[in-house]
């Protein structure tokens, strides 16, 4: 696990082969050239708007939605294949550069659709409610070229689910019970998805057009200057000499690498690329190897700051502070990596399995030596956003400093005039930024006149930066493509989103599963001990079973963003009428939409760390589930004790030691009894119990804690005992 530079292209190769998010089409000149400068527009368009003020609401959301949806025509063939496993096929009259000319007229007609909005918007106010045949015929354009935009990007679920709910809003008086409603026609539904703010230009699109794309671009920046390569060197240097020291290694660096990407699949690939063949190479068997990878890559979309895109969705849906969405995200994103940690850490114990050794382990003073500049960016980043300023602009910061980093500090030999360039760049940066100049026209000035600059000063010292001016407009590129298929997901969401606020459906169905739940409670309550449980309580844990359940099955064709947006609108509003805080519920319907990943049949985090580790992609996807199980159960504990999540309404520091302390506990012991080994080889009905003991306590309070100890404490007790004699390990 010496440290290496990371391989971008290998890593590009192996999230084409198993991302269907990244399945790109395979393109040469002319296609290649319109498509790079289209990509690096689309960059320039969110960096600039980031840094020196968003256009008008529905403009901007235009623009950017006119660019991705437009863009995927020409990047995603109609046909689902990966790019890197294509030949080049012969040259065609219809398909000039490897894009058929019905894909070019595709691409623009969706543009135009899109904006076709931004230019009537003085209008609006008098054709919402009252659209003319030319509105009807733009919009229903949109609407069908969406979902083949989105179908290219990211396959059938997404897309069938939004024909669902369309069919279902045209066709309501055929619906029974509380379902049934008075139908809309076609033209009623397209003034409702196409004019107003209640559809595809809503709340989904304006997040990702304002927040999401910024923070994309600024991770493939800060991987591309040598961040993550630096995060993978603390953690070997903090985890890799102890046992099973390289998938210790995996948790530590995709814990941090979380902090830049929150794509599990882009996670898997690149930390995996370096970590599993350290796992398998110490005698990790190859399905644990790529399932450890798996577990703890998901966790990159529960990390703070980044969240993947549900930190900012949030902001919009609960109207809170950004500093309180990545307070409250904390502690359960430790108990997911505390609990892969553990699981990690018997595995290895069982079957005596080594840590590095200090030829393979990496020289972390030569890495900060040559790396410590990489942190700047995510420092001026993080304090940003908790100082309270927009998250845009925190990203505009970090995406200017990583390229200043890039750019300025590396292999060049003027080390004081290497300094002395990264420190006047980034004065004028903060200048810029914080500077209170109001003047737009004069900030952007000086931004221009330093980039203009930038070229002949490194030309100038003779510097040479980690990368250079074509890396740093591929990164621009890349960070646009990997953009793409998210944009076309929230924009069909948006469609989910309106046939809600249109039927009134949302509520229904939060009526349907609250008496569902009712049902369920009034049966069990007769079969358990009298006082147990109230029906009010076991009413809520059967409404958070069917939430997280169908959680879980949505997100198994849908990725996790558009899942949260679908959830939050159709399953959160049932939890918080039966009491649950609507930051808790938010983070609930969140936090199992991201199990999906690691939840087979379609586990793709699973599925891309199984194709490196040479592994079953099944029986690595139940592994992988079974990693993450505290995942699966801190959801219900933040439920019944919000303090876990630290700015939940009603905490106090008492609710939350007990709570936080029980939770490691319950988390250790069931790690153990899942990896059948404590001390020493555990026997079955060692297991059983300590899973008990595990259950009650997670659950939140003394009473079920001190049982849990109880219920456990046999097998502590036997355990400890043995532990002068215990067995050798296990042969894996």
């Amino acid at each position: 696990m010496s440290s290496t530079t990371i391989d971008d292209r290998a890593v590009a190769e192996l999230e084409q082969k198993f991302d269907p998010d990244m399945r790109f089409r395979l393109t040469w000149p002319p296609a290649s050239t319109v498509l790079k400068v289209l990509l690096i527009a689309l960059s320039c368009f969110h960096y600039y708007t980031a840094g020196f003020g968003l256009l008008r609401e529905t403009t901007h959301r235009g623009v950017h939605l006119a660019f991705v949806l437009g863009l995927i025509f020409i990047v995603f063939a109609f046909r689902h294949s990966a790019g890197a496993d294509m030949q080049r096929p012969a040259r065609r009259a219809w398909a000039p550069g490897g894009v058929p000319w019905i894909d070019w007229l595709l691409a623009l007609a969706v543009a135009l659709s899109v904006l076709y909005i931004p230019y009537v918007f003085n209008d609006l106010a008098f054709r919402v409610g009252n659209p003319s045949a030319l509105d009807v015929a733009m919009g229903s354009i949109l609407l069908v070229l969406l979902l083949e935009a989105t179908r290219r990007s990211m396959g059938w679920p997404l897309p069938l689910i939004a024909i669902a709910f369309m069919v279902y809003a045209l066709a309501g008086p055929i619906f029974p019970g509380l379902l049934k409603h008075a139908g809309a026609t076609w033209g009623q539904l397209v003034n409702h998805q196409y004019l107003t703010s209640q559809g595809i230009y809503g709340i989904a699109v304006g997040v990702v057009a304002t927040y999401v794309f910024h923070f994309v671009l600024f991770g493939v920046l800060a991987t591309r200057i040598g961040l993550g390569q630096l995060f993978l060197d603390i953690a070997s240097t903090i985890a890799g000499r102890y046992a099973g020291g390289p998938a210790k290694v995996s948790v530590f660096g995709s814990a941090m690498f979380g902090m830049l990407s929150g794509s599990s699949v882009a996670n898997a690939v690149t930390v995996g690329s370096l970590t599993i063949p350290a796992m398998i190479r110490v005698g990790y068997r190859r399905e644990f190897a790529g399932a450890v990878e798996a577990a703890a890559s998901t966790g990159g979309q529960i990390t703070p700051p980044v969240l993947g895109a549900a930190a900012f969705l949030m902001i919009e849906f609960l109207a809170v502070p950004y500093q309180t969405i990545i307070a409250a995200a904390v502690v359960p994103a430790f108990m997911h990596f505390f609990g892969v940690f553990m699981q990690v850490h018997f595995e290895a114990k069982r079957y005596g399995l080594r840590g590095l050794t200090d030829e393979e382990m990496p020289r972390l003073r030569e890495s900060l030596r040559l790396r410590w500049p990489t942190l700047i960016p995510l420092v001026l980043l993080i304090g940003i956003l908790v100082s309270g300023r927009t998250p845009y602009l925190a990203a505009f910061t970090g995406i200017t400093s990583s390229a200043i980093v890039g750019l300025t500090t590396g292999a060049g030999r003027a080390a004081a005039r290497n300094w002395g360039l990264l420190v006047a760049l980034h004065a004028v940066l903060l200048v810029i930024t914080f500077g209170g100049i109001e003047s737009e026209a004069l900030r952007v000035g000086i931004f221009a006149a330093a980039a203009v600059a930038t070229p002949f000063a490194l030309r100038a010292f003779d510097i040479q930066g980690r990368i250079g001016l074509g890396t740093l407009v591929e990164a621009f590129e890349t960070g646009a493509k990997y953009a793409l298929a998210v944009g076309a997901a929230a924009a069909t969401v948006g469609i989910v989103i309106g046939v809600v606020t249109l039927t009134g459906v949302g509520f229904k169905l939060s009526t349907i599963i609250t008496g569902a739940a009712q049902g369920v409670a009034v049966n069990v309550v007769d079969l358990l001990p009298g006082g147990w449980l109230d029906p009010k309580t076991l009413t809520l844990f059967a409404a958070l079973l069917m939430t997280g359940l169908v959680c879980i099955l949505l997100g198994c064709g849908i990725p996790t963003t558009a899942n949260y947006i679908i959830m939050v609108t159709v399953a959160a509003p049932t939890l918080v009428l039966l009491g649950v805080e609507p930051l808790v519920a938010h983070f609930f319907v969140f936090y199992y939409g991201v199990l999906a990943d690691i939840t087979p049949p379609v586990a793709l985090a699973a599925y891309a760390a199984a194709g490196m580790a040479g592994s079953d992609p099944f029986k690595t996807g139940n592994m992988a589930f079974r990693l993450g199980l505290a995942k699966a159960l801190v959801p219900f504990v933040f439920v019944f004790s919000p303090s876990l999540l630290l700015v939940a309404k009603g905490f106090t520091f008492y609710d939350f030691v007990i709570t936080f302390v029980g939770c490691v506990l319950g988390i250790t012991m069931l790690a153990s009894a899942l990896s059948k080994y404590l001390l020493s080889e555990l026997k079955r009905w060692e297991q059983l119990l300590l899973m008990a003991g595990a259950l009650l306590l997670v659950a939140p309070g003394v009473v079920s804690g001190l049982i849990g100890i109880a219920v456990a404490a046999p097998v502590l007790l036997r355990q400890w005992a043995r532990r002068g004699r215990s067995a050798q390990p296990i042969q894996a």
